[in-house]
Parts: structure tokens; C-alpha cells; sequence
């Protein structure tokens, strides 16, 4: 189910770590296309202020996959309010101090971003300051966008995620055809259009949160301190991994511009735009990497968060080794789309693209460890790797290589930073289990005390009701050699089957793939049951209450489970069921 589960997150994280992405390479092409050679220059200088302003709602983005996924691993209603109150409270704050500050100094901005200083000589500078007063509008809704993303995915509103990228993605295009063709607002008029996308995308996320059965609540008593720290101490991690990204970007601007000019600044902010696009298709991966681990080491579960890593890890080649090779391919049409009136910038984008492209199947594993190392609380790791990866190895090498090669040294630059990265992560991996081994156990970096010991625990999967009678049995014999009664063995055992078979019998009747987990964890005087299933919604305990009055025979299989158990607590993240009993 974890496989499954990830492959659809997947898909949907793609997808939406896309949303601002899209809008970025629509408004290069048509920058590129009808604009020319400085406004894309222009749009190069203004890339570290748009990454700037992704830090924070990455930030918060990464903060809420954590601690809004142990809220929701460990059943605490009250702090996944209090994380949505707060992290919707520090978005708009954010967007707020953002928006002003960047409408009353654009001009220093723009000098500082490398952008020259103002006058009739410098078409450029006011070119970029055009652009980033379009741009900076917009912010509020990048930012929530940002925040909207990680909530819609635990809540299992994927469809939703999809409709509003596609919409941003249309009506991106509409607005700068507009801006070209009829009102033909410059630089300006392109980053506002990106602004009004973002609007209409998250106007269409917003229809979620507004309905009854929504998982999250704003409330008056959720603005927490310590749910507010707690969401920007995990997502400081976030921040350094951007920052790191925007330092680079000014380096090697600054590099390129020495070595090559405008002209291999525009290069570089061509492929600085298809890259975006490469890397969402690393960050969906990483992204659904953090939330999952968040959830599963909050349950303590280490088989699930071993099959976590082998998963990532495989989908992280696969993916991205079909990216390269579509990259290589279809390098030269892709930078013809934002250069093709000057050949000389076009053939240093489309040399620069091929060699950035062989990096991206080392940066897709690294981007996933790391982002997963961060879920499980290893966060000076995933700082470590951050820095190293996104700017001390890449600007390195830039530095060095840049001299004897020019531009092409840039360009290599990524692929020796992001090997250089994955081979000290490998390093660390095989320091810290004193044994070189490409295991994902070794690699999920658990320590020997976490969770329960493979022999205090039993899992199975469930398919048919037959599986659910053979299920139970197993889980009796479990049980027994643990020394539990034949009555409470039996009364477990039970429990399963009634739970799987209702489960089978009513929410496998869709003609969708479905299937029941079944994990049962005895150690010491504790057992606890966890029944986890990829139906339709279904809480038996809100159930049982509104059914509390019926005939005492009527719904026999729900009472007997729930008279058997101490305590019970059901979720739905993900879009998966989850069902925990402690017997």
C-alpha cells in the first residue's frame, strides 16, 4: 500500500511542485520570445528575489508536512488546528512585510541583484525593477499556494491540487498573451500576469477548505508560541536549502557575467528555467519523502519507513534517468523556445542544458534523503547536505572549473556538486552502520532502539476475505507466542477479521484496486492494532455514534470491535484509513 500510496502522492506533488515553475517558464518564453535578449537578462537578475520569496513559504510548507504529520500520526485534532491557524497567521504576515518592502526600495533591489544602477544606458536595470513590481503583487497568493499544497495532499484532495495547477497554467498563458498583444505592458505586465495566476490557483484550493468535512480549523485559541516555533524550527531546514540555492544563483551570475556577459547571463537564465522544471519533478518525490516520514516515524514505524526509502529511492532513478534522457534529446528545442532570434545564446543555453542535465538523477537521490532525514529529525543532517549540495560543492567547482573552461565550466559545475554530495551521504551512511552496504534499512538511518523489534511485531496484507481468515489466524499464533491468553488472542484475532472482512465486503465493491494493512505491535503489557485501508472515507467510531440508539443486535461486528478495545482512534491522511485500537 506504502508503494502504491507514494506513486499517486507522487504524481500529485509533481504536478503542484510545478505550479510556480510553469508560470516561470511561460513568462521566459514569452519574455525571451517577444521581449529580447535584455528583458530575459532581466528576468535572470530577478530569480534570486522570486527564490527568496519561495524561502518562507517553503519554510512554512516544510514546517506544516512535520509537525502537522506527527499531529496527525498521533491523533492530536487540536494541534493539527493549531498548525493550520498559525501557519495560515504567518503567511499573511509574510506576504504582507514582503509586498511593501519590495514596492519601496526596487530600485536598490535591482543594483544589488546585479542589475547596474539606473540611467539611460542601463535598459536592463529598469527592466528588472519592471519585472519584480509585477512579480511582488502576486505574492500573497504565491505564499499561500505554497502552504495549500501539503494540507490538500494529507487530506487526500488531489483531484483538487490538479484542477488548480492546470487552471494557474491556462491562465498564465491567457494573461501574457494579453500583455504582449494587446496591452503590452513589458516586464512589468509579464510578472503581473504570472500574479493574477496565482490567484485564480489558489481560488480554486480554497473550495476545500471552506467545506464542512474539512480535516483543518481555523480557531481563535490555535495561534500557539509553541506551535509557531515548532513550525519554523522544521522549516529552517527549508529555508537554508533555498537560500543556499539563491547565493548560487548570485555567484554564478556574477561568474557568467565576467566570463561571458549578458549573454551567458540569459543562457544561464534559460536554463535556470528548464532546470526549475527538472528539479520539480526531484521535489515532488522529496516532498511526499518528508510528509510520509513525518507520519511514520510519529507511529514509529520501521518497516514502513525502510519501504519509504527503497521506494523513493527507486522512483528518484527511474523518473529522473527518463527526464535526462528527454532533456538530452530535446535540449536544443527547448532553449529555441526563449532564444531563437539570437544563435549564439542559443547554442550556449542548449551546450549548458545537456551538461546540467546529467546531474539531475544524483540530485533527485540526494533532494530525497535529506528531505527525508528531515522528517525523521535528523535536521542537522538535512542542513548539512543542504549547504553542501546547493553551494559549497556546485560554487566550488564553478569557481575552479569557470577559469580554464569558461561558461562550459559552469555548466559541469552542477553535475561534480551533486555527485561530490551524494558520495558524502553515502560516506555518512556507511560511518554511521560501520559497514559499506546499499541497503535501505542502512540508508533509513534508524537507531537499533526505534520502534518495536521486528519479533514484536506482525504485518500482513490483506486482499480477500480468504487473506482476512488466514490473517487472523496468523495473528492468534502471534500472539500466543508472546505469551498472551488464548481468550485475548482469540478476541484479537477476531477483531481482524470482523474489521478486514467488513472492510472487503463494503469498500471493495468499487471495481478499484484496494487492499488492508494489518500491523499488530505487542511489547510488554501493551497490543496495539492498526487497520489501515485505501477505500472510501469511513469512520466506524463517528458511525457507531450516530447508529448508538439502533437495535443492540444491529451493527454486532463495530460494537464487539469497540467493547474489546481500551481505546480507539481513527484518521483519514492521505486518503487512507486508518484504524488504531489499543486491546
Amino acid at each position: 500500500m506504502i508503494r502504491k500510496l507514494f506513486r499517486q502522492m507522487m504524481v500529485t506533488q509533481i504536478v503542484s511542485s510545478m505550479t510556480v515553475t510553469l508560470c516561470m517558464l511561460i513568462d521566459s518564453i514569452m519574455i525571451g520570445r517577444f521581449l529580447g535578449v535584455d528583458a530575459m537578462a532581466a528576468y535572470g537578475f530577478s530569480q534570486p528575489v522570486l527564490l527568496a520569496f519561495a524561502a518562507p513559504g517553503a519554510m512554512i510548507s516544510a514546517g506544516i508536512q512535520v509537525v502537522c504529520g506527527r499531529t496527525l500520526g498521533s491523533g492530536d485534532r487540536e494541534g493539527t488546528d493549531a498548525c493550520f491557524t498559525v501557519s495560515a497567521a504567518l503567511t499573511a504576515l509574510i506576504s504582507a512585510v514582503g509586498l511593501v518592502f519590495v514596492l519601496l526600495f526596487a530600485g536598490p533591489l535591482c543594483t544589488l541583484l546585479g542589475a547596474g544602477d539606473p540611467g539611460p544606458g542601463n535598459p536592463v536595470f529598469y527592466l528588472t525593477r519592471d519585472y519584480l513590481r509585477g512579480f511582488i503583487l502576486g505574492v500573497p497568493a504565491f505564499l499561500t499556494a505554497q502552504i495549500m499544497v501539503p494540507y490538500m495532499q494529507m487530506s487526500g484532495n488531489r483531484t483538487r491540487l490538479v484542477a488548480a495547477v492546470v487552471l494557474m497554467t491556462v491562465s498564465d498563458v491567457v494573461f501574457d498573451f494579453l500583455n504582449v498583444l494587446v496591452f503590452r505592458g513589458g516586464t512589468f505586465g509579464m510578472g503581473l500576469a504570472s500574479s493574477l495566476s496565482y490567484y485564480a490557483a489558489v481560488a480554486v484550493g480554497l473550495g476545500y477548505f471552506v467545506r464542512k468535512d474539512c480535516l483543518f480549523r481555523l480557531r481563535r485559541d490555535g495561534l500557539r508560541r509553541d506551535t509557531a516555533g515548532a513550525l519554523l524550527l522544521n522549516g529552517v531546514p527549508t529555508v537554508i536549502n533555498q537560500l543556499s540555492l539563491v547565493l548560487l544563483v548570485l555567484l554564478f551570475n556574477r561568474i557568467l557575467r565576467a566570463v561571458g556577459g549578458n549573454l551567458a547571463v540569459a543562457a544561464y537564465s534559460v536554463i535556470s528555467t528548464v532546470s526549475n522544471l527538472c528539479y520539480a519533478f526531484s521535489s515532488g518525490i522529496a516532498s511526499v519523502a518528508l510528509m510520509l516520514s513525518a507520519i511514520f516515524c510519529a507511529d514509529e514505524d520501521r518497516s514502513s519507513l525502510c519501504t519509504l526509502v527503497k521506494t523513493m529511492s527507486r522512483s528518484a532513478v527511474a523518473v529522473l534517468s527518463a527526464v535526462t534522457a528527454l532533456v538530452l534529446l530535446l535540449a536544443r528545442p527547448m532553449v529555441g523556445l526563449f532564444l531563437q532570434d539570437d544563435p549564439e545564446a542559443l547554442s550556449l543555453a542548449a551546450e549548458g542544458l545537456r551538461l546540467f542535465s546529467l546531474c539531475l538523477v544524483p540530485c533527485a537521490l540526494n533532494t530525497a534523503f535529506k528531505f527525508y532525514y528531515q522528517g525523521i529529525g535528523r535536521v542537522r543532517l538535512m542542513e548539512a547536505i543542504s549547504v553542501l549540495q546547493n553551494l559549497v560543492l556546485p560554487g566550488l567547482a564553478g569557481l575552479i572549473l569557470s577559469r580554464p573552461l569558461g561558461a562550459t565550466g559552469v555548466w559541469l559545475a552542477f553535475l561534480c556538486g551533486e555527485t561530490a554530495a551524494l558520495g558524502l551521504i553515502c560516506l555518512h551512511v556507511w560511518r554511521a552502520n560501520v559497514r559499506v552496504r546499499l541497503s535501505a534499512e542502512d540508508f533509513a538511518l534508524l537507531p537499533p532502539t526505534f520502534g518495536a523489534a521486528a519479533e514484536d511485531c506482525f504485518e500482513c496484507t490483506v486482499r480477500s476475505t480468504q487473506e482476512a481468515v488466514s490473517c487472523s489466524e496468523q495473528a492468534v499464533a502471534f500472539c500466543l507466542r508472546h505469551g498472551q491468553g488464548e481468550t485475548s488472542s482469540s478476541l484479537i484475532g477476531l477483531c481482524i477479521e470482523e474489521i478486514a472482512c467488513n472492510i472487503i465486503r463494503y469498500g471493495f465493491s468499487d471495481g478499484k484496486e484496494h487492499s488492508v494493512d494489518v500491523r499488530l505491535v505487542i511489547q510488554g503489557g501493551t497490543r496495539v492494532l492498526r487497520i489501515r485501508d485505501n477505500c472510501a472515507r469511513f469512520d466506524p467510531i463517528h458511525y457507531l455514534e450516530l447508529h448508538r440508539r439502533d437495535d443492540p443486535s444491529a451493527h454486532m461486528g463495530i460494537r464487539m470491535v469497540m467493547a474489546a478495545a481500551k481505546d480507539v482512534s481513527y484518521l483519514n491522511t492521505f486518503g487512507l484509513n486508518n484504524l488504531t485500537l489499543r486491546v
